[in-house]
């Protein structure tokens, strides 16, 4: 069946999209420079130029489609794109499109700590307004919050390793316990090809690996994998808040901002994983996957 992504070039749109053709499918993708999707030119995926704010590109996007994966979102805002711009009112004009064109699914990227409230960051905030829209769509519909997302381009995990290589020491924030439960980037990408081909599966999921572990051991396994483990130096929170906030001034340059930081503190574990029971995924343990990636052999 003919399958519409959005975010196809980033980070999991790749896997997704990639993975989308190879069980079969037809897939059209919005790309807001075709020319830049090098990603995309090993698989057959026709390129739509575009981006969410472009009407007639969605229009052309959700023509004759049987599914829709939208996977567009930000992590630092940089210039028009906002977080309300991207994740509120993007989803909005897909949303539109969906239903003009008769889309009968929709499967929606969102985020674990996805809330409205005044403790929430405005990335968790506009990321539940984006689930809303969706859930009062009409249309059959899907919305995923995974962990942390573990794979070959993940920057974070890759800024840890070039620390752990070129720094005597890493920080780590606080005392280090806050939990996340990382996910291998593959398992995201099949639990989002079963859920736009099966309209069984309806509502909302969390998904992570297969089980919580402390940020310290989070980043001390990178260090394990990259084959240059470095002491561990714990960073006291309100110094770490203190040098986040110098960095929110760096906009999309900044190493860590004050919203990053809070979210990792808030930590990312799933309780309700529905990557196994709910879609019979057997997720990939975290140092598993590092060794693919960040092992000495491919590194």
């Amino acid at each position: 069946m003919l399958i519409a992504v959005t975010g196809a070039t980033g980070f999991v749109g790749r896997h997704v999209a990639t993975l989308l053709a190879r069980r079969g499918h037809r897939v059209r993708a919005l790309v807001r420079n075709p020319v830049r999707a090098e990603a995309l030119h090993n698989v057959s995926v026709e390129l739509v130029a575009g981006d969410l704010s472009d009407l007639g590109a969605l229009a052309v996007l959700t023509r004759d489609a049987a599914a829709i994966v939208h996977l567009v979102g930000i992590i630092v805002p940089s210039g028009r794109a906002t977080f309300q711009g991207v994740h509120v009112d993007g989803t909005r004009h897909l949303l539109t499109a969906a239903r003009e064109a008769r889309v009968p699914r929709f499967v929606h990227m969102s985020a674990i700590g996805a809330r409205s409230g005044r403790d929430a960051t405005p990335y968790h905030r506009t990321k539940w307004e984006g689930e809303e829209l969706v859930r009062a769509s009409g249309l059959s519909y899907a919305i995923f919050r995974p962990s942390i997302i573990s794979g070959p381009e993940s920057v974070p995990i890759r800024t840890l390793a070039r620390l752990h290589r070129w720094s005597p020491v890493v920080p780590v924030f606080g005392d280090g316990r806050f939990p996340t439960q990382p996910v291998w980037v593959d398992d995201v990408a099949l639990a989002f090809a079963l859920a736009a081909e099966n309209t069984r599966f309806t509502g909302a999921f969390e998904l992570g690996g297969p089980t919580p572990i402390a940020y310290e051991t989070f980043v001390g396994a990178i260090g394990r994998a990259a084959g240059h483990p470095r002491p561990l130096v714990h960073l006291p929170l309100a110094l770490a808040r203190l040098a986040a906030g110098v960095f929110d001034l760096l906009g999309p340059a900044a190493p860590l901002t004050s919203d990053q930081l809070q979210m990792l503190v808030e930590g990312a574990a799933t309780p309700a994983n529905a990557i196994e029971s709910v879609f019979g995924i057997r997720p990939l343990p975290f140092e598993q996957g590092l060794e693919r990636y960040l092992g000495r052999r491919n590194a």
